[in-house]
């Protein structure tokens, strides 16, 4: 059995944890909770998402995400909107305080990544950043449904490139 603590995605798991936990601790004398943020932040790059929607891009059950929005708006950081043409849709927006919110969050996440990132150089950091939106693309590509068995060859790659990151030699 490989060490775990070179294992990359033991590696990117602990340092995608740890982000979380020092965001966390940064933010909490701001009265937000990350789950709060993650709404503020969906709502922000898609503004009038429905609660369905936003359920689907937070991973979480209708109900959950139904009562992050109850939360949001009784704070007065987001409204409910009726869609026209259909009332039984409600979309959900920032309010203004929101937007603010959202501001001063982003920079405190902004400072939580450049203090993690302080041991690179600018060019590695940029490398890295390059790096892991490749291992991005080719992880979301994988995931899409594909009606042909030549799509599902292609993912073969993706594998073999995932096992030379884990130092095993692809069969």
């Amino acid at each position: 059995m490989p060490n775990t603590d070179e294992y990359i995605g033991v590696v990117l798991s602990d340092v995608a944890r740890l982000l979380r936990t020092e965001f966390d601790r940064r933010v909490r004398r701001l009265g937000i909770t990350r789950a709060q943020w993650l709404v503020l932040t969906r709502l922000h790059r898609r503004p009038g998402a429905s609660h369905s929607e936003l359920a689907e891009m937070m991973e979480v059950e209708k109900a959950t995400a139904g009562r992050m929005i109850d939360r949001l708006v009784a704070n007065g950081w987001v409204e409910r909107r009726t869609q026209p043409g259909d009332r039984r849709v409600k979309r959900v927006y920032l309010t203004r305080e929101a937007e603010r919110v959202h501001k001063r969050i982003w920079r405190v996440a902004e400072a939580t990544v450049d203090s993690a990132l302080a041991e690179l150089s600018p060019p590695e950091s940029k490398q890295l950043m390059a790096l892991l939106q490749r291992i991005k693309k080719t992880l979301v590509s994988a995931g899409d449904p594909s009606p042909s068995d030549a799509a599902t060859a292609g993912r073969k790659p993706a594998l073999r490139a995932m096992r030379r990151l884990n130092g095993r030699s692809a069969p």
